[in-house]
């Protein structure tokens, strides 16, 4: 178990970093907005410029991913980010739904790794 998670803190960590930059710095060259809700979803996120709070969001968790300092703090960080990924290839471009579900999976390799962070979550008050 350690060494799948070690596997996706750094491809999860790669992966943020790298997305969450290309929003700031455009290395990757851009795709076309997908037809229908779907680019219309997206262009209102890129109009409203809410895609640079998302892409901070993105870089900062994975910086800590990749440097293996506050994971937890990373999960919790990505946890909305990536619900928000699955959601949207779930419900309106269904193309990146496999990556989506893999990245699902990574979360919770690692957040599974690090459950006794988030024990005090769901420990029963009385």
């Amino acid at each position: 178990m350690k060494i799948a998670a070690l596997i996706a803190r750094i491809l999860m960590g790669l992966l943020f970093v790298v997305f969450g930059l290309n929003r700031f710095v455009r290395f990757l060259p851009p795709d076309p907005l997908p037809a229908g809700l779907a680019g219309q979803f997206l262009g209102a996120l890129i109009e409203s410029h809410y895609l640079y709070v998302v892409a901070t969001l993105q870089l900062t968790g994975g910086a800590l991913l990749l440097v293996n300092r506050y994971v937890p703090l990373a999960l919790v960080i990505l946890g909305p980010v990536i619900v928000n990924i699955f959601l949207y290839h779930l419900l309106m471009a269904r193309v990146g739904l496999p990556y989506a579900a893999i990245l699902v999976v990574l979360w919770g390799i690692l957040a599974w790794q690090h459950r006794q962070a988030f024990a005090g979550l769901f420990g029963q008050r009385g």
